[in-house]
């Protein structure tokens, strides 16, 4: 079974392996008090598949959001933070960087972590790992003392050079966890690398997040327990793999990123399966929506990760957590986005969301502006008695009301003002996807989308036309596709810690060689530790190796992976030259006569996903329209009387023309003009485009 608490829905998916049959549901998400989301979610999903508890004995996977809306909304814990003395303004003075060098009212988001909650001691160790002088007792009873007073919930502990050795803040961490019986986290285990800023960020952030998720996964899995299930509880991270939920709770900051990057995973397996190279996932929720590049089968993976932005297209304007992430781009355009008119008389939509409460107007929870959901709505495309198979009837008068208080700001009617948020925010996407591509030096146009999350079917062929994309993939439970994602995902942790020498000197026996062979032993030792917590029999276990490489003098280095195996597997003229392989492919040249230099190394510690073979019954009877609809596909046009499919009717190898509406209980595909629609032997439903958005051929 598999849960992924969105930021407006609650998804559920019960996989069964012997038959093939998946079982899905949808349910609000209860932002207050996620659990009784999932509570709902489940109960409502095991009556439908006509299962017990008892019957689940298999890992139950678990993807979230709570840790990046949490970061987002500044809904975190009372953290405290302590450090080495002289550097307790590092997370205000931030690393100096200006995101946009002409704005003159700037602005950063608030650490998690105020100055007055970040507390100094007297310790040093040498960027080598020499420890020159230890924590006194006298200061440890003195911090001690200044974080009780605070009221802290939890502690990061991060020290200058501790990455090289952990010492110091062991002692700190040990003590503290005594005295004050709060959480307590290092620098040294969530994230053991130089460069002072995003080490102590990634530290507060874990620090602030511990609160939100140890209570959780605490309350999670007794209830779990008391309802009878048989399975463990398996936490879905940021990288694409899943971990026990206890180290899951000590390190909540690698699931920053654990809904979308089970979204990813989903994708990956995806264009395995169709034979796709290259595949742009594009997964719509009532959030957010995220894009990610599918590269050769798989998804990129990006070492930093931009949490909390200021502003959603400005690199810099966030938080950069040294966590690895699944390389994707996330906007705040979702189904709950809302619309309004800023001060210069324009539209805007998003990144504010109306969520699962009161969520937008048409919820008729108390809603009064307009959201993404309300201009479907009034647009056709979505029917107010078929909303979750009609279980969630929509308010149109509460929506029509809503649209009316923008248009009458605007001087338009509720009609061009719907289709205009439309328009909007599948440009908005667009844009972003495109520059998310751009930055990793892809080019976007001929490329298939995979269209998931609750509104990405509703809204991907107007992403696909401004995209120059020829084609849409709408799979089966399409809406869960993220929830999914989890049970193809390997049990899988990255691991890193720096060593920064020059290459040279690794190409020879010797103490150095020793040390760096103790660390990678430590590495796979923590490694092994945490995918046999997840329940990974030892013979299972693989081992990938990487290092974070630059040319020496250089600032900035890029991440080489030379192999697997239980040692280090590559010699020292092997990884240079992969290296400028990899610096080359990047860059166009090499630099010659000048050394390379170690910085990071990497460990990927991983077993492979067991297999899921999903079954779905297509007909074979091509069905009709259920009904006509009139909808309005763009601005200044009449409504269109538009056929109405139910997904369960169609049959194998029905063609739709465009425009038409496919709907299903958890989602409704929209297949714009100028697009033809097919049905696969998987259930897939396939849009190619046969005209562009303005018509020509």
């Amino acid at each position: 079974m598999a849960v992924d608490i969105g930021g407006t829905f609650t998804d559920v998916v019960l996989f069964d392996g012997v038959s093939g049959t998946v079982v899905v549901d949808k349910t609000l998400t209860t932002p207050s008090a996620p659990l009784d989301g999932v509570r709902t979610g489940v109960r409502q999903l095991l009556a439908k598949a006509g299962v017990k508890p008892s019957d689940i004995t298999a890992p139950i996977v678990h993807a979230t959001t709570l840790i990046t809306n949490a970061l987002i909304e500044g809904k975190i814990g009372r953290a405290g933070v302590v450090t080495t003395t002289g550097f307790g303004d590092t997370l205000l003075i931030r690393n100096e960087h200006r995101y946009d060098m002409y704005d003159l009212q700037i602005e950063f988001p608030a650490p998690p972590v105020p100055r007055d909650r970040i507390v100094e001691i007297s310790e040093r160790t040498s960027p080598h790992g020499v420890v020159a002088e230890v924590p006194s007792e006298a200061e440890l009873v003195m911090i001690t003392e200044q974080l009780r007073a605070a009221g802290v919930e939890a502690v990061g502990v991060c020290l200058i050079n501790s990455y090289a050795n952990p010492a110091n803040e062991r002692v700190i961490a040990e003590h503290l966890r005594r005295e004050l019986g709060v959480p307590v986290c290092i620098s040294a285990d969530i994230s053991p690398q130089i460069r002072e800023y995003p080490r102590m960020i990634t530290t507060a952030c874990n620090a602030a997040t511990m609160p939100i998720i140890g209570p959780y996964l605490d309350e999670l899995q007794k209830w779990l327990v008391a309802e009878g299930f048989g399975g463990s509880v398996l936490m879905m991270l940021s990288n694409g793999g899943v971990v026990s939920a206890d180290d899951a709770a000590r390190a909540p900051i690698r699931l920053v990123e654990s809904g979308p990057a089970a979204g990813a995973l989903a994708g990956s397996w995806f264009a395995r399966r169709m034979g796709e190279e290259r595949l742009l996932c594009f997964d719509m929720g009532g959030t957010t929506a995220k894009s990610c590049l599918i590269e050769h089968g798989e998804p990129e993976l990006t070492n930093t990760f931009e949490v909390a932005r200021i502003y959603r297209f400005k690199k810099g304007s966030g938080f950069p957590v040294s966590v690895p992430s699944v390389d994707l781009v996330e906007i705040g355009a979702g189904g709950g986005s809302q619309a309004r008119v800023d001060d210069l008389g324009l539209l805007k939509v998003g990144p504010e969301s109306a969520g699962a409460d009161p969520g937008p107007a048409c919820y008729g929870r108390g809603g009064t502006k307009p959201a993404v959901t309300d201009a479907d709505l009034f647009l056709g495309v979505l029917d107010a008695s078929f909303f979750l198979g009609g279980d969630m009837p929509l308010d149109l008068v509460a929506c029509e009301s809503a649209l009316q208080s923008v248009a009458a700001q605007l001087g338009l009617s509720a009609a061009d003002t719907a289709a205009g948020v439309q328009e909007l925010v599948d440009q908005n996407m667009a844009a972003s996807s495109r520059m998310h591509a751009v930055e990793m030096g892809a080019d976007l146009r001929g490329i298939t989308v995979l269209a998931f999350g609750g509104a990405g079917p509703l809204h991907a062929c107007g992403v696909a036309d401004l995209l120059e994309s020829p084609r849409v993939v709408f799979p089966v439970n399409a809406s869960v596709l993220s929830a999914f994602g989890t049970l193809v995902t390997p049990v899988r942790i990255d691991l890193a810690r720096s060593m920064v020498r020059p290459m040279a000197d690794f190409d020879h026996p010797g103490a150095l060689l020793e040390q760096r062979d103790a660390m990678l032993t430590e590495l796979r030792d923590e490694g092994r530790r945490v995918l046999s917590a997840a329940g990974v029999a030892a013979d299972d276990i693989r081992f990938r190796y990487g290092v974070d490489a630059r040319y020496i003098g250089q600032g900035n280095e890029i991440t080489i992976w030379v192999g697997e195996g239980d040692q280090w597997p590559s010699t020292y003229a092997e990884v240079v030259a992969r290296f400028e392989d990899d610096y080359r492919r990047i860059y166009g040249l090499t630099i010659p006569d000048v050394g390379v230099e170690a910085v990071t190394w990497r460990l990927s510690a991983f077993a492979p996903a067991s297999p899921v073979e999903p079954r779905y019954t297509v007909g074979s009877t091509m069905a009709t329209p259920h009904r006509f609809r009139p909808v309005r596909f763009s601005r200044g046009t009449d409504p269109v009387d538009t056929p109405v499919y139910r997904r369960t009717e169609l049959g194998l190898h029905q063609v739709i023309d465009g425009p038409a509406i496919v709907e299903e209980r958890e989602t409704t595909a929209v297949i714009r003009p100028g697009w033809t629609a097919r049905v696969v032997e998987d259930g897939s439903l396939i849009a190619d485009r046969v005209t562009s958005r303005g018509g020509a051929k």
